[in-house]
């Protein structure tokens, strides 16, 4: 059985979550602050992590920053803040989304299921042995889940990953916004579509010898993205 993480600091809200997710046949685990949330991770090893912003003792912010340095589980962020620069730095630090308080059971149940389902592919494939992609200096490989960049490893969490894969995979094409919505986050995704724009940002920065100058991975406007073969 699937097992998420819930934390969140208000007892209310985390109980209540715990028992809906519990209702759709999910195993439930709970912590109420950032260093409880670190360690019920590490010893119960969860699928999913739904992540409140403002927590005690150690933010939602870094405690995200802890599980990414070893894990690429999908961690979605739970805050009351909404402007434009919460969200961003949520997914800078390598959440794969964004929600913001109060949000609907049936939204958040959405994106769980979506970012679940993007996982068991992933895991699927792993046991296929994929041959690995070489686009200049950027080597992935499907099966372990590796990328390096002129021989460096590069520690890359799932959307991250998934997104650079789907555009290796069509390096010299233009991916429209919409195809790449559907492949990486869904059909018919609702959260932010700034999303993206974060994600290609971080990729920039992993894999590009000149972030500010991207040569590699390119904007093409107003159309989407291209991964440029060289």
């Amino acid at each position: 059985m699937t097992t998420i993480l819930v934390v969140d600091d208000e007892s209310t809200l985390r109980e209540t979550l715990a028992f809906n997710l519990g209702r759709d046949d999910f195993t439930v685990v709970t912590a109420a602050d950032g260093s409880e949330a670190l360690a019920v991770f590490r010893s119960e090893n969860p699928d999913l992590v739904l992540l409140d912003v403002m927590l005690p003792k150690l933010s939602g912010t870094e405690v995200c920053r802890e599980i990414r340095k070893n894990s690429a589980v999908p961690i979605i962020m739970l805050s009351a803040k909404d402007s434009e620069i919460d969200k961003v730095v949520g997914l800078e630090i390598g959440a794969d989304d964004y929600i913001t308080k109060p949000y609907s059971y049936r939204e958040l149940l959405a994106r769980v299921r979506a970012l679940l389902r993007r996982s068991v592919t992933v895991a699927i494939e792993d046991d296929v042995d994929l041959e690995a992609m070489t686009v200049g200096e950027v080597v992935l490989d499907p099966t372990s889940h590796v990328v390096t960049v002129a021989g460096n490893e590069i520690p890359m969490p799932l959307r991250e990953f998934e997104l650079l894969e789907f555009l290796m995979e069509n390096a010299g094409r233009v991916l429209t916004r919409t195809q790449i919505f559907d492949r990486i986050w869904g059909a018919g995704y609702i959260g932010d579509s700034k999303t993206l724009d974060v994600h290609i940002k971080r990729l920039r920065s992993k894999i590009e010898p000149v972030p500010s100058q991207p040569r590699m991975l390119v904007t093409v406007r107003g159309l989407g993205y291209k991964f440029v073969a060289e």
